[in-house]
């Protein structure tokens, strides 16, 4: 008899043309959020994005091409949003707080939400020992309440990258959503060995890190991405089905303006 496959037992099969009706806030039937990941690196070392591969350290190239992201761009997504009233979720990388202060100040008087993103953006949960990475989260939770004044209630991991033991750990240490798992256009509660943790649909489609440096796809083509996924979801996305969408940039790329016009 052939053994069962490993499964991770977060959530069953649930096919969304099966599951009940419900309406979010003022019965609507789309909820929208734009994700900025606002984060930082450490300099010649750890995991890294790259606008040019193949630079020799020290890389300068792509280390001011990421910095440019908290010293101008995120200030103009700041100011983008704000002229177009809609409010920004931040996925924080909580070094910020030490490096850029001034950055974190704006986003809170602007009404932000911010959602742990990690320490740094050259960190990965992967292969951490379970009690590192309590106190790896823990340690975000903590800066954040002292930076921000409260404590994050939202996750989304480095690189979306997990051990085993993510989901539980989160939720232990008083997060209540997670971001990390792509599987769905509508919220899923995730089993822990506690209380479950909701997951909140983040697109892998819809961000610019695997749109614009994975697939290289120009600022128009991702801004049409963009339009055309929320027309599906809003009007033929399974005619009469409640769903949520986001979208989610980085500000050391060019695509925030066309994401405000959206």
């Amino acid at each position: 008899m052939t053994e069962p496959q490993p499964a991770h037992g977060r959530y069953r099969h649930s096919a969304i043309i099966r599951r009940p009706h419900f309406r979010w806030p003022n019965q609507a039937r789309l909820a929208v959020y734009f994700a900025l990941g606002v984060e930082h690196y450490a300099f010649g070392e750890g995991m890294t994005e790259n606008l040019v591969c193949g630079m020799p350290h020290p890389d300068v190239l792509n280390t001011s091409w990421r910095e440019y992201g908290n010293r101008v761009g995120a200030w103009r997504a700041l100011q983008y949003f704000a002229e177009v009233g809609v409010p920004l979720s931040i996925l924080l990388n909580s070094a910020v707080c030490e490096h850029a202060p001034d950055l974190i100040d704006a986003a809170r008087r602007a009404g932000c939400e911010f959602i742990a993103h990690g320490y740094s953006n050259a960190d990965t949960l992967a292969g951490m020992p379970e009690a590192a990475e309590a106190a790896y989260v823990e340690r975000v939770a903590a800066q954040m309440e002292d930076c921000v004044g409260t404590r994050p209630l939202g996750w989304a991991s480095p690189w979306i990258a997990e051990t085993l033991r993510t989901p539980d750990i989160l939720r232990e240490k008083g997060y209540s959503y997670v971001l990390d798992w792509c599987m769905d256009d509508q919220p899923v509660w995730l089993k822990t060995r506690n209380r479950p943790i909701l997951s909140i649909p983040y697109s892998q489609e819809i961000n610019d890190s695997s749109a614009i440096v994975g697939r290289r796809a120009s600022a128009t083509e991702f801004a049409n991405m963009i339009i055309d996924q929320f027309d599906e979801m809003r009007e033929t996305h399974f005619e009469v089905r409640e769903h949520a969408m986001d979208h989610s940039a980085r500000p050391h790329r060019a695509t925030l303006r066309r994401a405000c016009a959206v």
